[in-house]
């Protein structure tokens, strides 16, 4: 069986005024031009990109409204378990379905895709782990498709840090351009008290610094650069911060805590320029100050890649809990 892209279902959308049936013409020739599709696919996509996302309601009880036809196709034969994936996130991303929108039972999912129980049941799992849905049990359970979760998308990205072949000067590189960023935005958009609660981080670590308590300085060092990128008020720049900053912690961790107050002298002028809204000002002094830790990182191990440096660490906390 020729499968074909997924039945739209769904009630018709808010709006009285009709869908249109096909894209316009130049819409499907930059289509067809940048995918090598046919001009009759590529018309089909740009139609579908100019409809209104359609949903699959539920009702007061939790019950997914009955659709007019299948939600998806057939898998094709190669790479089965790859297809229902595939086309189950398509569904996902389209919009085909919304938040808190329940998907078909197992076995109704199992005869549109015309494959086993067992398959689609472990690429919903799969398809949990990534984020994009959750699965319930009980009477009102199943497989509701839900907001999304940073974390996953933040663990992947550190994963990729760990696994790939890049050197630590890479990483350290692209957190200095990173926390540039992120305080020239805070320069921005802080508020006094917000400014107030960086104060506050700045003044704890100021005391550690005096009692030379340097493993509490790295640790509220690092909460700063945590508060700035909340600070910053966008999410996507957030999760890119937080991947790399968990692989700069495991670094950390794994070299010791750096046993001076230069990077304490280096956040109370960051500050100073943040109040005065000096943008310019306050990345000059965050690229100064993460460039002297980079550096001492380098002296101390030399580029290396990234993953053999948390690797290290992972290794001593197995064996500390063994």
């Amino acid at each position: 069986m020729t499968s074909g892209p997924p039945t739209p279902v769904g009630a018709p959308p808010d709006s009285a005024e009709e869908l249109p049936p096909t894209a316009d013409a130049s819409t499907t020739a930059d289509l067809a031009d940048a995918a090598g599709m046919t001009s009759r696919a590529a018309e089909a996509a740009a139609t579908e990109l100019r409809m209104e996302p359609r949903g699959v309601g539920l009702g007061a009880a939790g019950v997914m409204i009955a659709s007019d036809g299948p939600l998806v196709s057939p898998a094709r034969p190669s790479r089965t378990f790859d297809e229902v994936i595939r086309q189950l996130r398509d569904l996902i991303s389209r919009r085909e379905v919304r938040v808190g929108d329940r998907l078909p039972s197992e076995r109704a999912l199992a005869e549109q895709f015309q494959v086993s129980r067992n398959m689609v049941r472990e690429a919903l799992r799969m398809l949990e782990i990534t984020g994009m849905i959750e699965l319930r049990k009980g009477r009102y359970g199943g497989a509701f498709v839900c907001t999304g979760r940073p974390e996953i998308v933040t663990q992947s990205l550190a994963d990729m840090m760990h696994l790939a072949a890049f050197s630590l000067a890479d990483l350290t590189e692209a957190r200095l351009w990173l926390s540039s960023t992120v305080v020239r935005v805070v320069s921005q958009r802080a508020t006094e008290a917000d400014l107030d609660r960086l104060a506050a981080n700045v003044d704890a670590a100021v005391a550690y610094a005096a009692a030379a308590d340097w493993h509490h300085v790295a640790q509220v060092n690092m909460r700063f650069h945590d508060m700035l990128a909340e600070l910053a008020a966008n999410p996507v720049l957030k999760i890119i911060h937080d991947s790399v900053m968990g692989v700069i912690r495991e670094i950390s961790l794994a070299l010791g805590p750096i046993k001076s107050d230069a990077t304490v002298r280096h956040r109370v002028k960051i500050l100073e320029h943040l109040r005065q809204r000096d943008a310019d000002a306050a990345a000059e002094e965050m690229a100064a100050n993460l460039a002297s830790v980079h550096e001492f990182w380098l002296r101390e191990i030399g580029d290396r890649p990234v993953g053999s440096i948390t690797g290290a660490v992972s290794a001593a906390l197995r064996r500390d809990a063994g």
